[in-house]
């Protein structure tokens, strides 16, 4: 009840934010009930669409917790351990909110999945959705009920673990090891031949190092910002995006990866590529690259109410707007300027590797 009363008392942007969660949730559950059907009608072959459908559960997870992150409601105040609301009590409403919002996705999911089935009111859009959906078949309910779970359970259990009580880490970089699993993920690619183990192994290789040298690539972006006889402002970006690496770093290399990888999907297509999941590739594909853009935006607010200390010392010194300014554009163009030549190069490799 106390998560409701905090969820219903929120600021309007903030519900937008849940309300997108949803959104997310509820896509993300209607292409799992599609795979299930595919899977029905054909069951050889489709474990392979059940992995590529596990993609955008992934991001809406990692989208889900990026929201729970930045809820005033779940943030820690004064005060509040005197009414019982301890940082354990805090994580456990954040995770509650979660489940929430992720669970009325799934449900909404299933009623639309439903709907177009014919399975509660009839065929809509005169039967459009039936063929697509393979409505002579029965839908596995225990099946659909276990794959609406997966999404609420693990982005509940995923916050959980993220915003448990515990101190916060140093800074610290991976862009190594993100470098070698991107070489690695290359290599299997342009060794494995059509129809290989090897191509789904190498696109996640690929994308996982990607996503693993995000924290890195921020970190070197901080270092090179503030390089050669800093001034104030560059001072100032390059410090706060090597303190903030970690958290804004990973959603980073997250955009990266699904940018690479759709980059080079969209060239492979042109060249007659077999798309994983049928007539649902291009929407999967939307939502997996509008929930990273999210969650990337969701933890720059993050990041920039964690800094609210900050900017009212620096005001109280007599710091300029335009210095602030400054230095959040800074850190935006210095972001930009490293991570678009390398998603392009990487879309590039890997087009090339699975052509040749």
């Amino acid at each position: 009840m106390l998560a409701l009363r905090l969820a219903r008392g929120s600021r309007p942007l903030v519900q937008l934010r849940r309300l997108l969660v949803a959104a997310a949730s509820a896509c993300s559950g209607f292409l799992l009930l599609y795979v299930l059907a595919e899977a029905a009608a054909r069951p050889a072959g489709s474990f392979p669409q059940l992995l590529w459908a596990l993609v955008p559960l992934a991001v809406t997870v990692q989208f889900a917790v990026a929201v729970a992150r930045t809820d005033p409601a779940t943030a820690p105040r004064e005060g509040l351990d005197a009414a019982g609301l301890g940082p354990v009590r805090l994580t456990l409403v954040a995770a509650i909110s979660t489940a929430v919002a992720c669970t009325l996705g799934s449900a909404l999911a299933l009623a639309v999945f439903l709907h177009l089935r014919g399975d509660v009111t009839g065929l809509p859009f005169d039967g459009a959705g039936a063929g697509l959906l393979h409505a002579e078949l029965p839908l596995p309910v225990g099946a659909a009920l276990t794959l609406l779970a997966l999404l609420p359970v693990a982005a509940t259990a995923a916050t959980a673990l993220i915003l448990r009580p515990r101190p916060r880490p140093a800074p610290h970089t991976v862009l190594p090891w993100g470098i070698a699993l991107t070489a690695c993920g290359l290599a299997a690619l342009a060794t494995t031949g059509p129809g290989g183990i090897g191509r789904p192994a190498g696109w996640a290789l690929t994308a996982v190092g990607l996503a693993l040298a995000g924290p890195g690539l921020a970190y070197a972006c901080g270092a090179l910002v503030q390089a050669v006889r800093p001034g104030a402002v560059r001072l100032l970006a390059g410090r706060t995006l090597q303190e903030e690496a970690t958290r804004l770093g990973a959603p980073l290399g997250v955009l990266c990866a699904v940018a690479a990888g759709a980059l080079s999907a969209v060239a492979l297509g042109d060249r007659g590529l077999r798309v994983p999941l049928g007539p649902l590739t291009a929407p999967a594909t939307a939502l997996v690259v509008l929930c990273a853009a999210a969650t990337l935006v969701t933890s720059a607010v993050e990041v920039h109410q964690s800094r609210t200390g900050v900017r009212e010392t620096l005001a109280g010194l007599g710091a300029p707007g335009k210095v602030l300014r400054g230095a959040a554009t800074l850190r935006a163009g210095a972001l930009a300027a490293v991570s678009l030549p390398l998603v392009w190069g990487v879309a590039q490799l890997t087009s090339l590797a699975l052509t040749h």
